[in-house]
């Protein structure tokens, strides 16, 4: 397989396995979605670190993949490539992206898939479809523009460049720098303090954060006050207050 799923004390792990570059091709694509969907469902993931391994996160699509394929092959492929990023972001846990080495084309557009980014300091991140005579198609018009603004987006598209870990930082691309070495075990401590949390709120905040950038404000609002009333029903609020009100703040136990 090229993608696997491993599970340890509520972290789930999605690797990219494919030598030498992580090449995103189909089966990977198709593979990515299962196993996005697997830790949605799975109750023993609460959180999620995506990774490529230590030398590179993915370097792409599979350029000879593509190019062997004409307008109707592309037309029936579109949707399904886009559906295999969405079911990443879509997952309701907190995920985060592990990035070292090269994370170009489908790989930047993976690692915008999730909730927070840490970059090794020899990554390097950017939008290169241009260079091909294209434009990203799983997802980074969209998803880019919405994280770091239309003009830095518009600038990362229209040249194809490439950006170092520094520049990406200073542009909102990435939100943490750390040594190539420490990459993993950095985006496993985030993920296992958050799989330690309440897990219904933070789907909750999550949804609500998500949905409500592509709203309007009020619309968002409404969202985020369905959700914390809706929160009162939940054990881990009644753990949370007890726990507040009898020992302190940042003491409760969720799992």
């Amino acid at each position: 397989m090229t993608v696997h799923l491993e599970v340890a004390e509520g972290v789930g792990t999605i690797r990219l396995d494919r030598p030498p570059m992580n090449a995103l091709d189909i089966a990977t694509q198709d593979r990515l979605k299962e196993l996005a969907e697997e830790a949605t469902d799975r109750d023993d993931v609460r959180a999620v670190v995506l990774y490529g391994g230590e030398k590179v996160f993915a370097a792409g699509a599979d350029i000879k993949e593509m190019q062997a394929m004409d307008h109707a092959a592309m037309v029936a492929r579109a949707r399904p490539l886009q559906d295999s990023f969405s079911a990443v972001a879509r997952i309701p846990k907190p995920v985060v992206a592990a990035v070292t080495g090269y994370a170009l084309g489908g790989g930047c557009e993976l690692a915008l898939c999730a909730d927070y980014r840490i970059a090794g300091e020899n990554a390097k991140l950017g939008q290169p479809e241009i260079l091909l005579g294209l434009i990203p198609g799983a997802g980074g018009t969209q998803r880019l523009s919405r994280l770091v603004g239309p003009s830095k987006a518009k600038d990362l598209i229209f040249t194809g460049r490439m950006v170092k870990a520094d520049e990406a930082l200073a542009l909102g691309l990435v939100d943490r720098v750390v040594p190539a070495d420490e990459v993993y075990s950095a985006a496993q401590e985030w993920a296992a303090r958050l799989a330690r949390g309440p897990a219904i709120a933070l789907r909750a905040a999550k949804e609500s954060i998500d949905a409500g950038l592509e709203t309007d404000l009020e619309t968002g609002l409404a969202i985020e006050r369905n959700w914390f009333a809706g929160l009162f029903a939940t054990e881990d609020r009644e753990r949370g207050m007890r726990s507040f009100v009898e020992e302190g703040p940042g003491k409760a136990k969720f799992v």
